[in-house]
């Protein structure tokens, strides 16, 4: 039974940081294909950052590339979105996802 849990959201002002957490139990670590989504009110899924399996290196959209970090630590099975100079458009629901199949509950990130 694979679960995600999401943490670390919360409210914060312009410019300021959160460090998104994942908690994976149920799925292996190394074979994981993860990502993190975002979804604001009103506007549809999107796609934040993401390691394919076997991948070291996280990829990102143009919206938040320089600005958030991606990365896991095999030894607990967490994964971590780093989110610096956060922006109002910033503000959604966050998600983290393992193989685009199992998703957490989201966690939501408010920037004033």
């Amino acid at each position: 039974h694979v679960q995600l849990v999401e943490s670390g959201g919360g409210s914060v002002q312009a410019g300021g940081s959160l460090r998104l957490s994942c908690s994976v139990s149920g799925h292996t670590y190394s074979t994981a294909c993860m990502g993190w989504f975002r979804q604001a009110p009103g506007k549809p899924l999107e796609w934040v950052s993401g390691i394919d399996q076997g991948g070291s290196d996280a990829r990102y959209p143009d919206s938040v590339k320089g600005r958030f970090t991606m990365s896991g630590d095999s030894a607990t099975n967490m994964w971590y979105l780093q989110m610096n100079s956060l922006k109002l458009e910033d503000t959604a629901v966050y998600y983290c996802a393992v193989d685009y199949t199992y998703w957490g509950q989201g966690t939501q990130v408010t920037v004033s």
